[in-house]
């Protein structure tokens, strides 16, 4: 099997530029990142292994980071990396679950032995797999340490693209149209939740000719019925009902780069309540998708997007939208910017986002998204999926 870098080794080198700026910006000496994506994003690694202790950390001053994984995966580092040998550091797997000890002991004797256990070091605090045990090693280990939130500085970093990145986005964008176009063919009156499901997931998975399918860092919901009314159901094995709504929402992924999609499909004949709906949520995305440029900032576009539904009186507390690009579970959002009013980044060429109409009543909803690029004369869209309820009667 040939493990092709992704990038060019300039490319990492740029990006970890970027967050030593930023690390030295805001004092910091040492950087440990535990979220998967920034490892991604650092080092080119890519492995199922996140849900154990694993980081990157890299120096205000050093021209690489290191990597501390287990010992099991430590061939994939070697695969996968830029990394030199002396900065892939591997931990004795007789460290997991079993307490008391723990990898992250290890690790502390790694920094005192660099000599960084006086620094500034800062941690995602809020990172899904850095646990308060990780922490709590880290604090107990290094009491000459000072320790603060990293406030997700790689994760900005990350928020505008390179075109090689951009590249990868455009090839998930048609994997989602396709897994789209699957969906509308295999959702019918008496088909198992999960059986269409099957067949969606297959085709994200294939993929394009040219370009396979990766998992995806949320899995494809397909809320049904009354159930549309509330996010983030997932399939059951109850059949698909003649005279009801599904909402489906996925994701096109190639190599962890994310595009999102939303669309609502009818069995039968659509209310007429349903059709206004669709044509506020239609009126509403093309508003957003018309405010993006580069130099607008979120709010704008949540204040174009905000502006149809107080037209049309409908109340829409929660954000509409969100950046992406690299993900893993539990989570393809990159936890920075939100289309929401009052959020004031800044939108630049190559920033990305998932712009969302989530329209829930009391039994019932509507939803339509698209995964958008920033341009420097306004935005492009990943994926041509028509902006409308798929009516099958």
């Amino acid at each position: 099997m040939n493990f092709t870098k992704l990038f060019e080794r300039q490319e990492y080198g740029n990006r970890i530029k970027k967050v030593q700026k930023s690390m030295s910006d805001n004092g910091i000496d040492v950087l440990i990142s535990q979220d998967p994506a920034n490892m991604n994003y650092l080092t080119g690694y890519n492995a199922w292994s996140f849900y154990y202790a694993q980081c990157v950390v890299l120096h205000v001053n050093d021209p690489e980071p290191f990597i501390f994984v287990r010992d099991c995966d430590k061939g994939g580092t070697h695969l996968q990396t830029y990394l030199k040998d002396e900065n892939i550091i591997a931990y004795d797997g007789k460290n997991v679950h079993n307490w008391p000890k723990h990898p992250y002991d290890i690790l502390v004797e790694i920094l005192k032995q660099r000599h960084l256990d006086k620094s500034k070091i800062a941690v995602e605090m809020d990172a899904s797999y850095f646990t308060a045990y990780c922490f709590a090693k880290l604090q107990n280990g290094l009491p000459n340490a000072t320790f603060v939130d990293s406030e997700r500085l790689v994760n900005w970093v990350r928020f505008v693209k390179s075109d090689a990145e951009i590249d990868l986005m455009k090839a998930a964008g048609k994997i989602a149209r396709l897994g789209i176009k699957k969906a509308y063919e295999v959702i019918r009156p008496g088909v198992r939740q999960c059986d269409a499901v099957g067949e969606i997931q297959k085709a994200l998975i294939q993929g394009t000719p040219e370009h396979g399918g990766d998992y995806g860092s949320l899995v494809t919901m397909v809320p049904s019925g009354i159930g549309t009314n509330s996010s983030h159901l997932t399939w059951t094995d109850e059949k698909f009902v003649e005279d009801e709504a599904t909402i489906i929402e996925l994701c096109g992924v190639n190599n962890r780069y994310h595009t999102p999609c939303a669309r609502t499909l009818i069995l039968g004949k659509p209310t007429g309540k349903q059709l206004d709906v669709q044509k506020m949520t239609v009126e509403a995305l093309q508003a957003g998708i018309d405010a993006t440029k580069n130099g607008v900032t979120a709010d704008d576009v949540a204040q174009a997007f905000w502006k149809v539904l107080d037209k049309y009186g409908f109340e829409k507390t929660f954000r509409s939208g969100y950046s992406i690009g690299i993900g893993y579970p539990p989570d393809w959002g990159e936890q920075t910017m939100n289309i929401i009013k009052g959020d004031h980044s800044v939108l630049q060429t190559n920033t990305c986002f998932h712009l969302i109409a989530v329209m829930q009543f009391n039994n019932w909803g509507v939803e339509m998204s698209e995964s958008i690029r920033v341009t420097e004369t306004g935005s492009e869209q990943f994926y041509q999926v028509p902006q409308e309820i798929f009516i099958r009667q």
